[in-house]
C-alpha cells in the first residue's frame, strides 16, 4: 500500500466545495426557487426603505402608446406625463432628504404609458419607481425612473406584490393584456380585502366602456354594486387627480406598516 498523499484538485474543483452564495448552478437550480423569489422581494425592497417610498400610486398603460402616434396616443401619453408631474407635486414624493416620501409615481418601468408617467416626476425633480419584468423580447427600462428605484424582476408574482403593497392609488390608462391582467389583479384584491382601500380610476371613458361591459357583470349577478364602485373614470390629468382625492387618497399619511400580507 502506497504511502503517498492523494492529490485534493478534484475536490477543490468539485460543484459541491463552492460556496453555496457562490455557487449558480446550485442558486438557479429548482430547489432554490423559493430562494430566488425572496431575493426579488428584499432586493427591492430595500432600495424602496433606503428612499423612504412609503406609499406610492401605480399607473399602469400600453406599451405601445406613442408621444407621436396615431389615433389618442399622444393624447394618452401627454396626459400620463401631466398626472406623473402634478401626483409628484401634490402627493409627496418631493421631500426633503431622508425623509418618508408618499404617492411616488410606480409603473412597469418601460416603454409607452410606463414612461409617460415616470417621465412626468422627473420633469418635477421628483423620485419614481420602475418595476421591470425580464420578457422573452428584452424591455429595456425608460430613461425617466430613478435609476436607485429601477428594478427587474423574474417572477411576475413578486413584481405584482411589490407594485401593490405601498399602493395608496391605481391609475389606469388604455392597455392590452398587460393592464387588463395589473388592473383586474388589483380590482380583486380590493374585492376580497386582501388589499387595503385605495381609488382605482380608468383614464378615457370611452376606451374603458367599448372593451369592458363592467354594468353587465353586475346586471348577470357576477359582481356586486360595491364592487361596480370599485371602479371610477377619469378623461384628464387634473380630473384625475380630483377623482382619486375623492375617493380617498391619502395625502401626507401617518407613519403605517407596509408589510402587508397580500
Amino acid at each position: 500500500m502506497s504511502d503517498a498523499k492523494p492529490s485534493n484538485a478534484a475536490h477543490l474543483t468539485s460543484p459541491s466545495y463552492r460556496l453555496a452564495a457562490m455557487d449558480q448552478d446550485f442558486l438557479l437550480g429548482d430547489s432554490m426557487r423559493g430562494v430566488r423569489f425572496m431575493l426579488e422581494y428584499a432586493k427591492a425592497e430595500e432600495s424602496l426603505r433606503i428612499w423612504g417610498v412609503r406609499s406610492t400610486i401605480v399607473v399602469f398603460g400600453s406599451a405601445r402608446v406613442r408621444e407621436n402616434g396615431p389615433g389618442k396616443h399622444p393624447f394618452w401619453y401627454e396626459q400620463a406625463r401631466a398626472f406623473g408631474a402634478l401626483a409628484s407635486q401634490r402627493g409627496g414624493a418631493l421631500t426633503d432628504s431622508g425623509g418618508k416620501r408618499d404617492n411616488v409615481i410606480a409603473t412597469g418601468g418601460g416603454p409607452g404609458i410606463m414612461e409617460a408617467a415616470n417621465r412626468g416626476a422627473f420633469d418635477v425633480g421628483a423620485p419614481s419607481v420602475g418595476f421591470n419584468i425580464t420578457l422573452p423580447h428584452e424591455q429595456e427600462p425608460n430613461a425617466y425612473s430613478t435609476p436607485d428605484l429601477t428594478f427587474r424582476f423574474h417572477y411576475f408574482a413578486m413584481r405584482k406584490m411589490h407594485l401593490a403593497m405601498r399602493a395608496n392609488a391605481l391609475v389606469v390608462f388604455p392597455g392590452g393584456f398587460g393592464t387588463l391582467d395589473e388592473l383586474f389583479e388589483l380590482l380583486t384584491l380590493r374585492q376580497t380585502g386582501k388589499a387595503p382601500p385605495l381609488p382605482i380610476v380608468l383614464f378615457d371613458r370611452a376606451y374603458w366602456q367599448s372593451i369592458i361591459k363592467f354594468d353587465a357583470l353586475l346586471e348577470h349577478g357576477m359582481v356586486s354594486e360595491q364592487d361596480r364602485k370599485l371602479v371610477n373614470f377619469a378623461e384628464t390629468a387634473e380630473d384625475v387627480w380630483q377623482t382619486l382625492i375623492d375617493n380617498g387618497l391619502i395625502v401626507q399619511t401617518m407613519e403605517r406598516d407596509s408589510e402587508q400580507d397580500y
